[in-house]
């Protein structure tokens, strides 16, 4: 990431890094595009105007599209070509996209066409960058794309605001794109050949919402392994199941790293010195004991799926594309706009996040059991009067099990579109987009978790968790005190869930989980 003068970054088309992508997802920053690439994407746009010029047909640039593809549109009629085809494709239907997602897509857009094999002009790239710079978000709804020949219908809302047309949201207000252009003083683009057709070709979307849940998913392992060593002490549970060696044997490198995190969540804990000697338990139930497996098994899944997205946020990846063959041009017609890899790279991130959430949500279990764990029944004195963390852990059962239908994978189903044309679509932006709300169902149980293990230590006084863990509980105790009767109990569960979400269970030690962020 190069700085620039306002406080913003340089983004170099086809090396925009995981860092660099999480940084726009948390915030907005002013970014600018790496002076080198405005020759390639000018030499590009050269190559549209030769072929126009010269009255050859070429798809996308002088024909219809789709089925309609062997329709010659005169060259009078090709700027209403590309606006029809954006004013038509704007299909989208639901909730609108946060900022965070659509500040991805534009960014990841930018950086595509501006690897110079689109064909558009500097002056699109530019407003792009324009409107990201000024905040002025494009109105996108989250539902219409089936994730192949494009995520067409979400990308072209994100191209009507460049036409002045439809809504944007500035600063969470929503407002017309023409006044919020004017406002900004951004002039409203006239779309040439080929140009609309770039703009809502490509896997943007989909991608975008697949980083959206990658991100979200890191998160929650996170705070999934910080939660899961609280019980671990809460319920008085071996640490020695995180033995190095144990984990070198199998030598999954997820599991060999997750376990090294562990050892050092527990380390030094005055309750777990309390019972190395007297304990009669030989083993503990697998919720705690097989953490580093599980837990392991997730992080090499994000992991996988970070590597394929990274891949996708750099790619070139609509239709047709535009190569130099010596002096010549070639126009080369593929399917780089078919999402399959962010499809199966969502499924798999998928998979991590419900596994994070149901081995938390045995462990919540495990807690409130007192012959499991030892503490007082539903972990609150004078149980019958008050039912404590009883119905906590059905509201995490709930949201485990609605995980379980969620991680259906989306990619394998498909349901031809455009008169059969296009007859194998990969599903990937639902596939992305459902990792939202399973993210927020595995951060719900997650919090709970904090919660029940926090009031198992409170238990435990006057011993003490370990320095990293004591921490933690501390900030909890901040915001939600211990649970010495019934109270209503959804705030303290909303608190606990906003902590998990913000990434704050592990903000003190997050040395520990810097090989998870590439």
């Amino acid at each position: 990431m190069t700085q620039t003068a306002n406080n913003g970054w340089t983004l170099k088309p086809g090396s925009i890094t995981l860092i660099e992508l999480r940084n726009a997802w948390t915030a907005a920053t002013p970014v600018a595009l790496a002076a080198e690439a405005y020759p390639v994407i000018e030499a590009s746009a050269q190559i549209v105007r030769d072929i126009v010029a010269k009255g050859d047909a070429a798809y996308g640039i002088n024909t219809g599209f789709g089925l309609l593809a062997k329709t010659r549109i005169p060259d009078n009629k090709l700027e209403q070509l590309q606006r029809n085809l954006i004013l038509s494709h704007s299909v989208g239907t639901g909730a609108l996209m946060s900022d965070a997602v659509v500040r991805l897509i534009m960014l990841m857009k930018i950086g595509s066409l501006a690897r110079g094999y689109s064909g558009v002009r500097p002056l699109i790239i530019d407003t792009l960058i324009a409107l990201y710079n000024a905040n002025i978000m494009p109105a996108i709804p989250a539902k219409g794309s089936v994730g192949a020949s494009g995520d067409l219908a979400p990308l072209s809302h994100m191209t009507l605001a460049m036409l002045g047309v439809g809504e944007v949201r500035v600063n969470g207000e929503l407002m017309q794109a023409a006044d919020a252009l004017k406002a900004a003083g951004i002039a409203p683009v006239v779309l040439a050949a080929k140009e609309g057709l770039a703009l809502i070709n490509g896997t943007q979307v989909s991608t975008a919402l697949a980083l959206h849940g990658l991100f979200m998913a890191e998160r929650l392992l996170e705070a999934g392994m910080v939660t899961g060593s609280l019980s671990l002490d809460a319920a008085k549970g071996s640490d020695s199941p995180f033995d190095a060696r144990v984990h070198e044997v199998r030598g999954q490198p997820g599991q060999i790293a997750a376990a090294s995190i562990y050892r050092q969540l527990v380390s030094n804990s005055a309750i777990r010195a309390s019972h190395l000697v007297g304990d009669e338990r030989v083993q503990d139930p697998y919720c705690l004991r097989c953490q580093p497996q599980v837990m392991g098994a997730c992080w090499d899944l994000i992991a996988n799926a970070g590597r394929t997205l990274l891949i996708e946020a750099n790619a070139v990846t609509d239709n047709p594309l535009l190569f130099k063959n010596g002096d010549e041009a070639v126009v080369v017609s593929g399917g780089n706009f078919h999402a399959e890899p962010v499809a199966f790279a969502a499924d798999t991130l998928a998979l991590a996040i419900a596994e994070i959430g149901s081995i938390a949500e045995r462990r919540i279990a495990l807690l409130i059991d007192a012959t499991l764990s030892g503490l007082p029944p539903f972990l609150v004195r004078d149980p019958g009067v008050n039912s404590g963390f009883m119905i906590a852990h059905v509201t995490a059962a709930a949201l485990a099990s609605e995980n379980k239908s969620l991680a259906h994978p989306a990619s394998v189903d498909t349901i031809p579109t455009s008169a059969n044309q296009e007859d194998h679509v990969s599903m990937a932006t639902f596939a992305a987009r459902r990792l939202e709300d399973m993210a927020q169902n595995t951060a719900a149980i997650v919090a709970i978790e904090l919660l029940a293990a926090a009031q198992g230590i409170d238990f435990h006084r006057p011993l003490k968790t370990s320095p990293h863990l004591e921490h933690v509980h501390a900030q909890l105790r901040q915001k939600v005190p211990f649970f010495d009767a019934d109270r209503f109990f959804a705030p303290d569960i909303e608190a606990a869930l906003q902590m998990v979400l913000k990434g704050e269970l592990s903000a003190t030690c997050k040395s520990l989980f810097t090989s998870l962020h590439p």
